[in-house]
């Protein structure tokens, strides 16, 4: 059974996240030992771009897997909380990157709980560590609201293409019920002329007999 293309998307994704507080990390401890690290805030605003568009790519995956039901309600809920989760970290490292000096909380917050960073577990069955943060409530409503919005915007788009169809329909109705009444003119003036036809030929013929009738009657007997 080939692998959820979703899980391996967010896999990787997690895999950025802790590769770039880890980077982060370490441009802080050179920085406080005076040297300088324009290769490492180099590789970390590459990574965080990396993060962003891997973010938007499992949204993509997500909406796409809801609006077609290939996944259950419930388990669609499950992969926004994961989602959610990535988009408040995506906020926090992007703002320790931007506070130089500043070790990242979430690396802290690993390093108390004693686990490896954010990296997935194989089972998916390992709690994801919840960042007790204000923020992370409205991260959740921002992509609710991106999923719902975008929802609307596939219906209206479905909307509109079957407008097109109707119009394409009605088109083709009118053509065939104009071809139609042609059809039945044509057929009405073949059947009129070939009764004149019919009408002409009878004509000739009383015409012949008429002119025969005369010859015979003025023919001389002797």
């Amino acid at each position: 059974m080939a692998p959820d293309p979703w899980f391996s998307t967010y896999d990787s994704t997690c895999q950025i996240a802790q590769e770039i507080a880890e980077k982060i990390q370490q441009r802080n401890q050179c920085e406080r030992r005076g040297e300088k690290t324009p290769k490492l805030t180099l590789t970390i605003r590459t990574l965080l771009k990396n993060l962003k568009v891997k973010i938007d790519t499992l949204k993509d995956l997500l909406l796409r897997a809801v609006s077609t039901r290939q996944i259950t309600q419930l388990e669609g809920d499950r992969r926004q909380n994961l989602l959610d989760d990535l988009v408040t970290r995506e906020r926090l490292l992007l703002a320790s990157f931007k506070n130089e000096g500043a070790e990242p909380d979430l690396i802290r917050e690993a390093k108390e709980n004693s686990v490896e960073g954010w990296m997935c577990s194989e089972t998916r069955k390992a709690s994801v560590i919840q960042c007790q943060l204000p923020s992370e409530q409205d991260a959740g409503l921002d992509a609710l609201s991106s999923i719902i919005s975008r929802q609307k915007q596939m219906g209206q788009e479905i909307g509109n293409e079957l407008d097109e169809q109707n119009e394409i329909i009605d088109d083709l109705a009118n053509l065939v019920e104009n071809t139609d009444e042609k059809l039945r003119t044509e057929a009405r003036r073949v059947t009129l002329v070939d009764r004149k036809s019919t009408s002409c030929g009878m004509i000739m013929v009383i015409l012949l007999l008429l002119v025969a009738i005369v010859v015979v009657a003025v023919w001389p007997t002797n």
